[in-house]
């Protein structure tokens, strides 16, 4: 990572649903941004802000999540490396949600105003970050799906497919298992459940073979078995460039 230019996961990942022309990568590689480092916990967004930089996590975890009246917090998208945090705000005025990073992470802060114009000025970069806007809100409705409509176990399960299948296409984690990079309180904040409820739903998941856990790390003993117990597809997570071309968009 140290050796790469820290935009280049950015490139990557725009490159990853819709071809790059080679002005485009060139372009975003050159806009003025500087790295930073941020503890477990810093806000990168908050809520009715006007963020003036565009993070990208280079490494690390962060959440996006909002609160109610009562300082109850609902997760509603977990953000992996790669992954542009607030891609919104190059056209809305103001942050409507949190963005705080999970654990120690870096980023790459784009300042808005310069992400803005190059973006404005190029339509295959429109076309990218359109498209890496729509993705964002397929899973957002997964997610919605998923607290709504399966049950504790399949909620757990459901959410460790997605942290697995993302990570593994961004080359963090492969099939025999990935680093989870939340507690169990996190996790009850991202499937509406209490962390005890948590805990014996992970339990109850190990004694029934559908997860194994060492340390952090979790597996799927029968991933065929538990992608069907969880009702996981893939497809909502767009993955692979998308058909639809920029010229017939």
């Amino acid at each position: 990572m140290h050796g790469t230019p820290p935009l280049q996961v950015l490139i990557d990942k725009l490159d990853s649903y819709a071809a790059l022309a080679d002005d485009d990568r060139r372009s975003l590689s050159s806009l003025s941004h500087f790295r930073k480092a941020v503890s477990g916990g810093t806000y990168l967004v908050r809520e009715g802000t006007t963020p003036e930089h565009c993070a990208v996590l280079l490494e690390g975890y962060a959440i996006r999540h909002k609160l109610s009246l009562d300082g109850g917090r609902q997760i509603v998208s977990l953000q992996i490396p790669g992954d542009p945090l607030d891609v919104q705000h190059l056209f809305l005025d103001r942050a409507d949600h949190n963005i705080q990073a999970l654990g120690p992470a870096t980023v790459a802060m784009i300042p808005f105003a310069d992400l803005r114009a190059l973006v404005m000025a190029r339509p295959g970069l429109i076309h990218a970050f359109a498209i890496c806007g729509q993705i964002e809100a397929s899973i957002l409705q997964e997610w919605l799906l998923n607290v709504g409509r399966r049950n504790a176990q399949q909620r757990l399960v459901h959410l460790f497919c997605e942290i697995s299948v993302r990570l593994e296409n961004t080359g963090h984690a492969t099939r025999d298992g990935f680093i989870l990079p939340m507690t169990q309180e996190e996790l009850g904040d991202s499937t509406s459940l209490t962390a005890v409820h948590v805990n014996r739903s992970l339990m109850a998941l190990e004694r029934g073979g559908w997860i194994e856990r060492n340390g952090r790390t979790i597996s799927f003993p029968n991933r065929a078995a538990a992608i069907k117990m969880a009702g996981f597809n893939p497809q909502y997570l767009h993955h692979g460039r998308q058909r639809v071309t920029l010229t017939e968009a």
